[in-house]
Formats: structure tokens, sequence, C-alpha cells
């Protein structure tokens, strides 16, 4: 099992969800055991800043990391989609502070990459698997990774809404069994109308459109196209923890449990099952031993 980059740069324009301020998006292939860093072209040293879980500093509606006092923002749908394609090693150049959210999902990450080519590199990949249970909670909110010889979330949410109450609340997927790209990257953000104005006040979602969300008023969905999946709200809350996970530095071996969960309590597990080493390993596998969620040659559902 090799660590992958991709073959070619690539570049894209957008606009950030919360900042609302149009950003150049450029992702270039890195050295083996580089890691996803984040570099920041707009700042005169060009910080760099590596996606860790110890680095996230924000947790209000999207996970921020920062080193030096220069963040880059909502990096979450991005990670899900390097997590999806199995990319270990990458620069992503940003000319501002928030990666752009597209259409919302990690689809348009996808196809960027997708069309940039995906390469091997001469250095086997490093897997953190969970050895015993890891917990945290918050109230009525749970977050949760024990060990299981693959990739496994699973996902409950609970949002009392009319229209989400018509959609499936709870969703697992398997990774042995599932494919990333079909049923989780194109699950769409979404968010509630009647909050825009306060979050707007607190300099969040100036961004947000009805091109790069699900919005909701207090009955019905405002969009006019029908939802890409029965059940995308969950599914995107599972797209989200995806990229959260992410920022642990290695793909996980072992099965995510999250109930009512979000990005705080996601890097409070992280937090607390890095802070025990023996509830972890890193380990490499051969492909032929790899987890079935991983393995290209069984089951090459992430790819």
């Amino acid at each position: 099992m090799k660590q992958r980059t991709i073959a070619t740069p690539t570049t894209t324009v957008g606009i950030g969800l919360h900042s609302g301020r149009k950003v150049t998006l450029s992702i270039k292939p890195a050295p083996v055991n580089t890691g996803i860093v984040f570099v920041r072209v707009d700042t005169q040293e060009r910080a760099h800043v590596p996606a860790t879980a110890l680095a996230v500093c924000d947790t209000r509606l999207a996970s921020v990391i920062q080193k030096e006092g220069v963040r880059i923002s909502t990096v979450e749908h991005l990670l899900s989609a390097c997590a999806g394609l199995g990319l270990d090693n990458l620069l992503i150049e940003l000319d501002g502070e928030e990666v752009p959210i597209m259409d919302g999902s990690a689809a348009s990450f996808l196809f960027l990459v997708e069309s940039a080519g995906i390469v091997e590199q001469e250095a086997l990949r490093q897997f953190l698997v969970i050895k015993k249970p890891i917990e945290v909670r918050e109230g009525d909110k749970l977050a949760r990774l024990e060990p299981f010889f693959g990739f496994k979330l699973d996902f409950t949410i609970d949002f009392k809404h009319p229209a989400v109450d018509k959609t499936g609340q709870r969703f697992i997927v398997d990774f042995a069994e599932h494919a990333y790209r079909s049923e989780i990257g194109r699950a769409r953000t979404f968010g509630f109308a009647h909050e825009v104005e306060a979050l707007r006040e607190m300099g969040l979602a100036r961004g947000g459109s009805l091109d790069n969300a699900i919005v909701l008023d207090e009955h019905r969905i405002l969009n006019n196209e029908e939802l890409r999946y029965e059940d995308e709200f969950v599914r995107h809350k599972i797209l989200d923890a995806i990229g959260d996970l992410y920022l642990v530095g290695h793909p996980i071996v072992g099965a995510y449990i999250a109930e009512k969960s979000g990005h705080a309590l996601n890097n409070a597990l992280l937090r607390t099952l890095l802070s025990d080493p023996s509830s972890y390993e890193i380990s490499t596998f051969t492909e032929s031993k790899a987890p079935a969620a991983y393995s290209q040659e069984s089951q090459p559902l992430f790819f």
C-alpha cells in the first residue's frame, strides 16, 4: 500500500462560505511523508499550515486550522475528498483564508483531483489503527472510535425539522461495501434561513447561497432542485466527519460512531485519541493484507 499524491498541479476559483470572498485554490504534488499542508500565498512568507488535529483553533460551523496566527478555514470538505481518494501528500495553496465552498459538497474537489491524476509514491502508507475504544460526550452528543478492521461510520442526527424528519436521520457506511464518491461525496452542506442574520453578524455564512448549500426555512427546503440523496443531511454530516477525522494525519482503521456530533466534538475525539498512545498504533499493510475498505484489489470503493 503506497502513499499517493496528484500527478500534476490543478487550480480552481471559488467563494468562501463564511468569508464570502473570492479565493484561488491550487493543489500541487508533494514528496513522501509531507502530509497535507496548506500554503497561504498571500502572506509575505508563504506561510505553511499543516492539516493536523492539534492545529484546529475554531470549530464554529467549520474546521479551522492555524499556525503562528495564520488561519485556514473550512478545510473539512477538501480533506474529506482527499480521504476519499486516498491522497497522503499535497501542497494546497490559497490566496485567502478560506477554502472555497464550491457546490457545498466534495464533488468539485473529487473532479478537480481526478482530472489532475493520482500517482503512487515510493513509500508505504501509514495507517492509524484503533486499538481500544475512545469516546467523548457533550450532553446528548457523542463521538466514538473503536477497533474495526476497515473504515466504517455510523452517524445519527436529530434536527427536529419537518423537512429533515422526512429523510433518514441515521446512516451507516462501510467502505468495504460502499463507495465514497457515489454514497457520500455529493452530499451538500445545509443551513437554516432564520439563523443567517445572526451568523453574518458573527462573520459567518457571508458567502452562503442556494448554489452552495441546502437552505431550509421553518417548514421546507427552499432550493428548487431535489435532494441528491433521500437522506442527504445525515450523509453530509458523515462527509464532514471524514474530513475532520483525516486531520489525524493518517487514514483510520476503525469504526466511528456519532450522535449529533459536529466539528468541535470530532476534534475533541482526535485530541483524546492522540493523548493516549495505547489507544492506537501506526501500521503499514501490503495490498493483500490491507482492510477491504482501502484495498484496490479486493474492493476499490474509495477510488
